[in-house]
């Protein structure tokens, strides 16, 4: 298969580099891309035998079957599983090792001179487990190579930790004298930091030479255009939700649902927006000072869920990709559309079977079918049942339809109720992508 121009110049960019990262769009080929560098690498003697570090589902799902499209000559093993599977995989001798992010804590012996790092925001936390795991074994990787689709999904304050895993030069070694530089503490009993005027700049362009930036505009005009459509709907009653925000306290039913701080109240705000809102109740284990705790939905609207069935009817049923964030939403799904209705864990084939057109209604985790799925071949609708309040997860969901090889234009519909904290999370997920963009352009220089 052959690479697009754009997608040429990126292997070059980090054919020509031992520390580089690459900045491109969901579905903009970053795999393929990295694999072609990793041959022409290989070819020249320079590296022997590659590491790549990415998602669960990216290392089972992904990889495997870009290495058979784009580089088939190389030879791949998926260290995921038991510590036992793992082990037989990273002695197995294949020029590449894919293996797991949860799991850096458990690395074995190292024998790779070229280390990937696919999703580099899950190691935008230098005070992690995984992080600290990964530091320890760093400067045994010759070449250290970072994929990312925007390094301030979050903010700003996120791209420290990313550049220093690939290249300590960049930004530094320590955190704290990044923040001194580059923010303003504005509460130090929580950490709270804000960017100092023209830090984003400042920072753009010390990581500018180590990254590679795909420009929207050479990459867009490839794919059919994405739509994105505000769904909006009522609640019916809104004085449990207005007790709820104003009280911490609602009465639904017979039940007084109680958040027990600013953030549980968050969270409860979000699900009774949606119709619900759980109750959690513990009781005494058999163990001493030991309590079971249970979740309990209580419904008092199905809003959200009426306006989910006008919208799958308005598009005459096609397939359609269905996001949730809460279990009982999950469990409300299989219960309005028993038989429709499938989740990634229904299955191995469930990918193969979505993409070949057989699901009508795929219902996904954003942290599960966030990154690397190819899902574009089984449909073009998606609906945010309720919306992630991360940046990066938002698009990359998106990114599982509208990516390369996707022929119809892509309709993203988000499910909003009126009046309450959807509007909120909405606002702050544009917000969010304002800094994005401004990181972008300063890049790009």
């Amino acid at each position: 298969m052959q690479l697009r121009p754009y997608q040429n110049d990126a292997v070059t960019f980090l054919y020509e580099r031992d520390r580089a990262m690459i900045l491109a769009p969901v579905g903009a080929g970053k795999t393929a891309i990295t694999l072609r560098a990793i041959a022409e690498m290989q070819r020249d003697g320079h590296t022997r035998r590659w590491l790549v570090v990415a998602p669960k589902r990216v290392c089972t799902d992904v990889w495997p079957v870009e290495v058979r499209k784009w580089t088939p000559h190389l030879t791949l093993q998926v260290a995921v599983g038991t510590a036992d599977q793992r082990r037989r995989s990273f002695i197995a001798g294949g020029d590449i090792v894919v293996f797991n992010y949860d799991n850096l804590d458990k690395l074995p012996e190292l024998d790779f001179d070229g280390i990937v790092f696919d999703e580099l925001t899950r190691l935008k936390n230098p005070s992690g487990k995984r992080f600290k795991a990964l530091a320890k074994v760093l400067d045994r990787f010759k070449v250290r190579w970072g994929l990312t689709g925007s390094f301030t999904s979050n903010g700003l304050e996120d791209v420290f930790g990313q550049c220093k895993v690939v290249d300590e030069k960049l930004l530094g070694r320590a955190k704290g004298a990044f923040l001194q530089q580059y923010f303003v503490c504005i509460n130090r009993d929580f950490g709270e930091w804000q960017p100092r005027k023209g830090a984003l700049e400042q920072v753009m362009t010390r990581i500018r030479p180590a990254t590679y930036v795909l420009e929207p505009g050479d990459y867009k005009d490839k794919l059919p255009p994405c739509h994105v459509v505000e769904m909006r709907c009522d609640m019916p009653d809104r004085e449990p939700y207005e007790k709820m925000k104003r009280e911490f306290v609602a009465q639904v039913g017979t039940a007084e649902i109680t958040a027990l701080s600013a953030a549980a109240v968050t969270t409860k705000l979000q699900q009774m927006a949606s119709g619900w809102v759980y109750d959690s109740v513990s009781t005494a284990s058999d163990t001493a000072g030991v309590f079971k705790t249970y979740k309990y939905a209580h419904w008092f609207s199905t809003h959200r869920f009426d306006l989910l069935d006008e919208v799958l009817e308005g598009n005459q049923r096609a397939n359609t990709l269905i996001v949730y964030n809460f279990v009982e939403e999950l469990a409300e799904l299989k219960r309005r559309y028993p038989g429709k209705l499938w989740t990634l864990d229904d299955g191995s084939d469930v990918i193969e079977r979505w993409n070949a057109g057989k699901i009508p209604l795929l219902a996904v985790h954003p942290k599960s079918a966030g990154h690397g799925l190819n899902l574009q071949h089984g449909g073009h609708h998606l609906v945010f049942l309720s919306l992630p309040w991360s940046l990066e997860l938002y698009e990359q969901v998106v990114g599982r339809l509208h990516r390369s090889g996707q022929e119809r234009d892509v309709w993203v519909y988000v499910l909003l109720t009126n009046k309450t904290i959807d509007e909120r999370i909405w606002a702050a997920l544009a917000d969010k992508r304002a800094i994005s963009d401004i990181a972008l352009e300063e890049l790009k220089g």
